[in-house]
């Protein structure tokens, strides 16, 4: 429990004085030793100029290491924010995230998993979800969620004195354990589930038949046996706020009240001014912060709250992205107004490729990569990046080694000097790339990728060279290999040229990897009643969980 969490933290506190000492303690997959075999002195010298490059920057900061912001887009693929000529092919323009990008370091290989929750698990776990079972996306009720024995990134940073606040989407369970308050922030304001109930689901898309059949909108319901079988999206939870140690409140919902599209849009609208007062609350602190914002738009599905076309693309996801680069813009100058651009590293990134579902409507499709969310193809796991921390991050620098959004975790704790507080009793797939971020193009410590769907590995990136892993029992030599600096759509297999010896080669890494998965099993999430802790449950909320309880528990009478 959380309890054994911080013993753990504290003993790991006393026993080392620098997180260089430490680092030989955090336990990695398989192939970061076969790395740091051939890399060690290297790093050694490497890691030696990011320590004095940390403290002098903590000397001209008042002894205190960088705040944290943290903003992470929702299903934006690559080359949709950042670059103005990218921009001006789909007919919509981000200026505020390319003037940021400009001012960045920009991660031309970044890798996520292939949709929202996994990718979220991973970089407030340093895990792939797949070690804790976390690697699906639920939609409605499901009474899962992240367990309580994870450690994440906020209590990492707690562990050394940073204030922690999340805004926006959340989405990694509707179980009390899962949620930010109980996951080390002090602050939250976020939805319990994602936007498939609140902008798919809603019975305004259902009349535009973007969903269907969730309502008596799109047909009809004299055959209808089941009526537990069509989620209503007004009857499950919406959106929560609550501050540590407090009870957990449903927000702007009332009894028997609909859910819309217009309600959505005033939460986005509600989540964007909360950012800037957490910016400007935690700004006004002795202590560092994190704060993380995960705006849920641009995914938006209707017409409803729109009053014009703004763009010649015209797309439902396209207006309002950029109306989320406006929101971006108005907090870049709020962090420059509040004197925070020299000491606040700022992240900003995409969480997995497209809903290309909802292409070409949603203005948005594949367009470097092929494929989008939910796909292990490079189009649902490569995303645009940026990071910028001026002296100890070069703005306007591109950066082509490997990363994985796990490696995040890793990086941001070595950066707040917090890697003691990382736990030493499981894999942490996250790999600390402070020299990469800090040193430069070559020097990051990652050349490999292992990518999932859900549980299952699907395909192995390793240099420049991806794998579509082949079903048991298939020659791995004749298995589909593709160059993805030649081909980055992966439309013509290589693997005549590859596969006579990167077929071993790659079964190797595979067999290291499973060699390790059974040193540290994998883990299921954590169950429970969902809502469980929330002080206002409305009667409608009360019976879909009666609802699904009885559902799950089905047997015969």
């Amino acid at each position: 429990m959380k309890l054994r969490h911080l013993l753990q933290t504290l003993a790991l506190l006393g026993a080392a004085s620098s997180a260089g000492a430490q680092e030989g303690g955090i336990i990695h997959d398989a192939e970061y030793y076969v790395l740091k075999k051939q890399n060690a002195a290297v790093w050694a010298e490497n890691d030696a100029k990011v320590d004095q490059m940390l403290a002098e920057f903590r000397d001209r900061n008042g002894g205190k290491p960088p705040n944290i912001f943290y903003i992470l887009i929702d299903d934006m693929g690559f080359g949709d924010m950042g670059m103005p000529e990218m921009n001006a092919i789909r007919g919509y323009s981000t200026p505020n995230i390319n003037d940021l990008a400009d001012e960045s370091m920009r991660f031309a290989r970044m890798y996520t998993e292939p949709s929202c929750t996994p990718s979220r698990v991973a970089f407030m776990t340093g895990r792939q979800p797949h070690r804790n079972g976390m690697g699906d996306t639920a939609v409605d009720i499901s009474g899962f969620g992240l367990a309580d024995e994870e450690v994440t990134l906020a209590e990492v940073l707690k562990s050394v004195g940073y204030n922690t606040s999340h805004v926006g989407k959340w989405h990694m369970g509707d179980i009390q354990e899962s949620w930010p308050t109980y996951q080390g922030f002090d602050y939250a304001a976020f939805p319990i589930h994602q936007q498939g109930q609140l902008a798919i689901f809603n019975k305004d898309a259902a009349k535009e038949e973007i969903t269907m059949a969730i309502g008596e909108e799109n047909y009809n319901s004299k055959y209808t046996l089941d009526g537990w079988f069509r989620p209503d999206p007004g009857h499950m939870i919406t959106g929560l706020e609550a501050t540590i140690g407090s009870e957990v409140r449903e927000v702007h919902m009332e009894p028997g009240e609909e859910w819309t599209q217009q309600k959505y849009n005033e939460m986005n609208i509600r989540y964007q001014a909360q950012a800037l007062e957490q910016l400007r609350d935690l700004a006004g602190k002795e202590e560092p912060f994190f704060l993380q914002y995960w705006p849920l738009v641009p995914l938006s599905t209707t017409r409803t709250t729109q009053e014009a076309f703004t763009t010649p693309n015209g797309g439902t996801f396209v207006e309002s992205m950029e109306e989320l680069d406006e929101w971006i813009g108005v907090i870049l100058d709020e962090v420059e107004a509040l004197g925070l651009e020299d000491n606040t590293l700022i992240v900003l990134m995409g969480d997995n490729g497209h809903f290309t579902k909802y292409a070409p409507g949603s203005g948005f499709s594949p367009l470097v990569f092929r494929g989008g969310k939910a796909d292990t193809s490079e189009g649902g796991v490569r995303v645009d990046a940026f990071a910028r921390l001026p002296s100890l991050i070069e703005g306007g620098s591109i950066v082509s080694d490997i990363i994985h959004i796990a490696d995040l975790f890793t990086s941001i704790a070595r950066m707040a000097d917090a890697t003691d507080a990382i736990p030493r009793d499981r894999i942490i797939d996250g790999v600390d790339q402070t020299s990469l971020m800090m040193l430069g193009d070559t020097n990051g410590r990652r050349d490999h990728v292992m990518i999932y769907s859900i549980n299952s590995l699907k395909a192995v990136v390793k240099e420049h060279i991806k794998l579509n892993v082949p079903a048991k029992g298939e020659n791995a030599i004749v298995a589909k290999f593709f160059n993805l600096f030649r081909d980055p759509r992966e439309e013509t297999s290589v693997s005549t040229e590859i596969g006579a010896w990167g077929g071993h080669e790659f079964n190797r890494i595979i067999a290291r990897h499973l060699k390790f998965k059974k040193m540290y099993p994998d883990l299921p999430p954590a169950y429970g009643r969902p809502y469980q802790g929330i002080a206002n449950l409305r009667p409608e909320t009360v019976a879909a969980v009666d609802a699904f309880v009885a559902k799950r528990d089905i047997s015969p009478d």
